[in-house]
């Protein structure tokens, strides 16, 4: 039986639609790539030059890394046009900021979520001269000492400081968060005695104090223990069951590129994660690699925002 006209011609077009957009999606890119990121040193920085460096290999076209303020990534690369060539590499922050204070974009809204790259608990970190060694003894000389205890809040709405306040909350108890331009700047505070307590992000910024007895580590932030500090307890098996506080990364694109180039990043990043000299390098930060799907990153996302934003709502954090 011969097929309708008009029925042959809708097919015809819908190949042609689904050939261009997978011949697009192959014939990408056909000039330089540039991925935002946070300043040298961080952890998004860090991942940003790994994936660089391998995307590039791959793709055959030079990948760069373009380092801004960290408040300002997601400002700057909201503005970039929507066509592929511009990725932002970030994290949790990236989410939480517009939750504190206004900003001109929308995580959810503005970017397309390419996929997860790596994860990494908060490590609750003392200064030694802090006479605790588990939670349970953390809780208990914080209600003794009602706000004279401090910990290192950074930016408003950062990791440390949702971290914080969640145990505040959860605990139920008040050490008063202390705000510092940089994680670096709070770090060497804290070896001061100037604050006692972190609920460190970076693993890796506060590995070798722990490694020089300079401070000391009592728990980690995963729900389940961490293969990156063997032996070291979790934060909701030593007193506050269902306390969670990590670092989530992950790689987005500005506007709605074309569907075939989200897939193609999307396929490449994974190839260049995936690769065992690259996992190895991750765990040096106190991080795991955890590729996904855009669809995972997007819930991954939305899930935090809802945690995070009421952690924000209860404790009134506002930013500038």
């Amino acid at each position: 039986m011969l097929m309708p006209r008009f029925i042959v011609s809708i097919f015809s077009v819908g190949l042609m639609v689904v050939g261009a957009g997978v011949a697009y999606g192959q014939d990408y890119p056909k000039k330089p790539i540039r991925i935002i990121a946070s300043p040298p040193g961080g952890a998004t920085d860090f991942m940003a030059r790994i994936t660089a460096q391998g995307l590039s290999g791959r793709l055959g076209q030079p990948v760069v890394v373009d380092n801004r303020p960290s408040a300002l990534t997601g400002e700057i690369a909201a503005k970039a046009p929507p066509d592929g060539y511009t990725l932002l590499s970030t994290a949790t922050n990236f989410w939480t900021l517009p939750l504190v204070r206004k900003t001109s974009y929308d995580p959810v809204r503005d970017f397309s979520p390419i996929t997860l790259v790596a994860t990494s608990p908060n490590i609750l970190v003392v200064h030694p001269s802090l006479p605790v060694r588990s939670v349970k003894e953390l809780i208990a000389l914080a209600k003794a000492r009602p706000g004279e205890l401090n910990y290192m809040a950074a930016e408003a709405g950062s990791i440390q400081q949702l971290g914080g306040e969640l145990f505040n909350a959860m605990a139920g108890v008040k050490v008063v968060g202390i705000a510092y331009k940089s994680a670096g700047a709070g770090i060497i505070s804290l070896l001061g005695g100037e604050v006692q307590v972190i609920f460190a992000a970076s693993p890796a910024s506060v590995a070798p104090h722990m490694k020089a007895g300079t401070l000391r580590a009592i728990a980690v932030g995963s729900l389940q223990p961490s293969a990156l500090f063997p032996g070291l307890p979790t934060v909701s098996a030593s007193g506050l069951p269902g306390y969670e506080s990590i670092l989530i990364q992950g790689i987005f694109a500005p506007g709605r590129p074309p569907a075939a180039i989200i897939t193609r990043l999307n396929q490449e990043i994974e190839l260049v994660l995936n690769q065992p000299d690259v996992k190895e390098r991750v765990l040096t930060i106190g991080a795991e690699v955890t590729p996904s799907s855009p669809e995972q990153l997007a819930a991954t996302m939305k899930s935090d925002m809802v945690k995070l934003g009421k952690v924000i709502k209860d404790a009134g954090i506002k930013g500038d």
